[in-house]
C-alpha cells in the first residue's frame, strides 16, 4: 500500500512539474495541452507498470482528470491579422446581412442544446457548434452548388466515410442529429492530424489534403500564418474569422445590438420503429400532425413515404404521440399505409426503358419491387413505380437534373473549355 501512494504522490508530482508556457495563439495552446495529455497517459500507464498491473486495470493509481476539450474564443486578440479579420466579419454580420444573421439567431434555439450535447459526448468543444451557424444558419435544407447538403454542409463522399447514407429515399446529411454525430467525428479526426482546433476547422472548410499542402509550402505551423500567403484560397482565410465573429455574437447577442431574438423552441419528439414503409401522410395522420409537420421532424427524408429498401426505419413524431400513433397505425389496413403505382410493362420494355421514361432511377425500381437484380420483363407484367401525383423532385434531383443538362449542352463545345469550368470551384450559394 505505501509502495503505491508513493507511486501517486510521484504521478502527482510529475504532473504538475509539466511545462505551462503561456501561448499567444490558440495553435500553441493546442500543442501544450497535447503535451500534457501524452505526458499523463506516459505517467499513468508507467505507474501501473511499476506497480504490476496492466494499463486499465483496477489500481490504487488514479489518473489524473483531464478537462474537458475547450476552444477559446477570445485567443485571436493576441494577433493583429487576427483582430481585423474578426473585426471585419462582426461588421458583416452585425450590419451587412443583420436581418439574415438573426434569422439564423432565431433558427439556432432549435439544434443549439442538442448539437452542444454531441459535440461534448465526442470530446469537441461544445462552441464549435456555431460552425453550423456560418455553414447552413442551421438549415437542415441548405443544399449549396457545390452539393453540400445539411446543417454542417457535407459533401457527398465525406458524409458517406463517416456513415451518413445518401440515396433517392433518404439523405442523412439532412438529418440534424446525425450530420451533427458526423461532424463531430470528423472534426475530432481533424484536430488529431492538426492539433489545432483552428487548422481543423480551416480543414473542414478546404479539405485536409489543401491545408497540409499549405503548411508546408509556406512553413507556417499554425493557422494566422497562413493568411499571408497565397497557399490557401480567400474563403478559407475568412472561414475561421467568420467562425469566431459568428460564435462571440451568438454567445452574448445583446452586445451586438441582438435584442430582440426570439428563439425557435428546443427539438423535441418521439421516435418509432417501423418495419414496413408507410406514407408520410398516413404517420401524420396516426401522429395528430400534419404532412409539413412529419417532415421538419424528419428533414432527411425525400420522397412520399419511409424508405422501402431498410428492415426498419426510425419516425420521428411529435413529441408525447407515440401511443396514439401505434394505436391509430393498427386500424389502417396495411394495403392503405403505402401508396404505390402499378405499371403494365409494354412490348419491348426494359427497366432501363421505364427507368428513363419516368425519370426514377433502375436500383429504386428494384427496391419497389423487391428485387435484387435486373431480370427480363414479359409484356403486360406489372411494375410498381412511386406514385405521380405524390412523387416530387426534391432540391438535389433539381441540382443533378441541372447538371447533367449542362453537361449534355458543354459537350457540344471543345472538351478543353468543358473540362476548365468543370475544375473551376464555385463559390458556395446556399438556400437559407
Amino acid at each position: 500500500m505505501k509502495r503505491y501512494k508513493a507511486l501517486a504522490f510521484i504521478c502527482l508530482f510529475l504532473a504538475l512539474s509539466l511545462p505551462a508556457a503561456a501561448s499567444t495563439n490558440e495553435n500553441s495552446a493546442d500543442k501544450t495541452l497535447s503535451a500534457v495529455a501524452q505526458q499523463e497517459k506516459k505517467i499513468i500507464t508507467e505507474s501501473s507498470m511499476l506497480a504490476g498491473v496492466a494499463p486499465g486495470e483496477n489500481s490504487e493509481v488514479e489518473p489524473p482528470s483531464i478537462a474537458a476539450p475547450h476552444y477559446n474564443l477570445q485567443a485571436y486578440n493576441t494577433n493583429e491579422v487576427a483582430s481585423k479579420a474578426v473585426e471585419k466579419n462582426i461588421g458583416l454580420f452585425s450590419n451587412t446581412i443583420r436581418d439574415r444573421f438573426s434569422l439564423w439567431l432565431s433558427r439556432s434555439g432549435k439544434y443549439l442544446d442538442m448539437m452542444k450535447e454531441i459535440l461534448r459526448q465526442k470530446d469537441v468543444p461544445e462552441n464549435i457548434v456555431f460552425l453550423s451557424l456560418i455553414e447552413s444558419g442551421f438549415n437542415p435544407g441548405a443544399y449549396s452548388v457545390a452539393h453540400a447538403a445539411g446543417p454542417w454542409q457535407f459533401i457527398a463522399s465525406t458524409a458517406r466515410r463517416y456513415g451518413l447514407e445518401i440515396n433517392w429515399w433518404k439523405d442523412e446529411r439532412r438529418d440534424p442529429v446525425k450530420s451533427t454525430g458526423a461532424a463531430a467525428s470528423y472534426l475530432k479526426d481533424l484536430y488529431k492530424m492538426f492539433g489545432s482546433w483552428n487548422l481543423a476547422m480551416a480543414a473542414y472548410n478546404a479539405g485536409e489534403g489543401r491545408i497540409q499542402k499549405a503548411m508546408k509550402r509556406s512553413n507556417a505551423d499554425n493557422y494566422w500564418a497562413l493568411l499571408g500567403t497565397k497557399h490557401i484560397k480567400t474563403e478559407t482565410k475568412e472561414y475561421v474569422p467568420r467562425f469566431i465573429a459568428a460564435s462571440l455574437i451568438a454567445t452574448n447577442p445583446g452586445e451586438f445590438g441582438f435584442d430582440e431574438i426570439e428563439y425557435h423552441e428546443p427539438l423535441s419528439f418521439d421516435e418509432v420503429d417501423l418495419n414496413s414503409p408507410i406514407d408520410l401522410s398516413v404517420a401524420a395522420e396516426c401522429a395528430g400532425a400534419t404532412v409539413e409537420e412529419i417532415r421538419r421532424l424528419n428533414p432527411e427524408l425525400r420522397r412520399w413515404c419511409t424508405p422501402p429498401d431498410v428492415p426498419i426505419y426510425t419516425l420521428k413524431i411529435p413529441e408525447g404521440t407515440k401511443e396514439q400513433f401505434f394505436k391509430a397505425l393498427a386500424s389502417i389496413p396495411e394495403n392503405e399505409r403505402f401508396t404505390i403505382e402499378r405499371y403494365a410493362v409494354k412490348k419491348g420494355e426494359t427497366f432501363s426503358r421505364i427507368a428513363k421514361k419516368t425519370g426514377v432511377p433502375v436500383p429504386v425500381i428494384l427496391s419497389l419491387n423487391s428485387m435484387e437484380k435486373i431480370m427480363p420483363l414479359k409484356t403486360g407484367s406489372v411494375v410498381y413505380l412511386p406514385p405521380k401525383g405524390l412523387y416530387s423532385l426534391d432540391s438535389m434531383d433539381r441540382s443533378l437534373i441541372k447538371k447533367a443538362a449542362y453537361r449534355k449542352v458543354s459537350s457540344k463545345k471543345k472538351v478543353s473549355k468543358v473540362s476548365t469550368k468543370n475544375s473551376s470551384k464555385t463559390e458556395k450559394s446556399r438556400k437559407i
